[in-house]
């Protein structure tokens, strides 16, 4: 009888032990862990490849993208349920701005506390006319409305997206090396502030990037002698950063994309600008615009230099540079 009592104690404590073992487990993968990574979330390929480089190997940073790497750019992009969530995970949201995020006020409603670094803060903008069709010029007076625009304090739910997109800003900055540095050198300030403990790391792997991005330039301003004074006609606004960078004037801008259904007399119509402004050259994206520009080269003797608009890609830190780069030989070859 005695080792029966001793038998049944023995059991009761190996249960005790074994419940408590398991409710330890529970516990600890039930409960968020005390030190969870900071989370920076960006919106499209351009900024997280940027922010990947500002990051680097900073301990304790985790980085995320809303959207999938070959999504382009955002112009009518619809957040879901599951962007949502991963937003509430954020603690930063590193955006382009400029109008590309023209989901920004449902964030800022959902999310008010939510930090927002703007990659084109302080950054003047390029203005469009006309993104349907029609040539545009960047004015005197369309340059002080970009300016008043970018003189405005950003705000989430108003002001900078909202109005930046009813003035029609050309909001593609990353595609000029010089603003591209200029959109790295911003979010490296604003991670910086939201996380200072890893300032040090940030501004030190920007800096790295910022010297190769130095040397694209470089490169890209050797093509000047090449390039400068002709005209050339855009069938995506992106490249009219391009085009100011190598001091090309836009004789003609149409934006081709999945939805767009070009019309005879807007085919007409570049014909007529090609043969009236003796353009030679065409900047287009192969994606969307290789149906147009066949139309147009069998009327008229004109070299179509198709272009990456870096808006989506591999998640490669170098990815920028290397895009660019083979952008610059193709139209160093065809200027030559």
């Amino acid at each position: 009888m005695k080792n029966k009592y001793v038998f049944v104690l023995v059991m009761l404590f190996t249960i005790l032990v074994v419940s408590f073992g398991f409710t330890n487990i529970y516990v600890s993968h039930s409960q968020p862990e005390a030190d969870e990574d900071f989370v920076v979330v960006t919106s499209f390929y351009p900024m997280y490849i940027a922010s990947m480089n500002v990051i680097g190997d900073t301990e304790g940073i985790t980085l995320k993208n809303l959207s999938e790497p070959q999504t382009g750019c955002l112009h009518d992009f619809q957040l879901t349920p599951a962007d949502m969530k991963l937003l509430s995970t954020a603690d930063v949201f590193v955006i382009n701005g400029g109008g590309i995020e023209s989901f920004m006020e449902d964030i800022a409603k959902q999310y008010p506390e939510l930090v927002v670094v703007e990659a084109c803060e302080g950054i003047e903008l390029l203005c469009e006319e006309d993104t349907h069709g029609h040539a545009h010029s960047h004015s005197e007076e369309e340059d002080i409305h970009g300016d008043e625009e970018h003189d405005q304090e950003f705000e989430l739910g108003h002001s900078h997206d909202e109005d930046a997109h009813n003035h029609d800003l050309n909001a593609h900055a990353w595609m000029s090396v010089e603003l591209y540095r200029k959109q790295v050198e911003n979010i490296a300030n604003g991670l910086a502030k939201a996380a200072p403990k890893s300032t040090e790391s940030f501004l030190a792997n920007a800096g790295m990037y910022d010297r190769k991005l130095e040397a694209l330039q470089v490169e890209q301003e050797k093509l000047l002698t090449l390039t400068q004074g002709e005209e050339v006609i855009l069938f995506h606004c992106a490249y009219d950063y391009v085009a100011e960078d190598l001091g090309l004037e836009t004789a003609f801008c149409m934006d081709l994309d999945e939805e767009r259904q070009v019309s005879a007399g807007e085919v007409a119509e570049v014909l007529e600008v090609i043969q009236h402004n003796g353009v030679k050259y065409i900047f287009a994206e192969a994606l969307y615009g290789t149906d147009m520009c066949e139309m147009v080269q069998k009327e008229v003797d004109v070299e179509v230099i198709y272009l990456d608009p870096l808006n989506r890609g591999e998640y490669e830190a170098d990815s920028y540079i290397e895009g660019m780069r083979k952008n610059l030989k193709l139209i160093g070859e065809v200027f030559q």
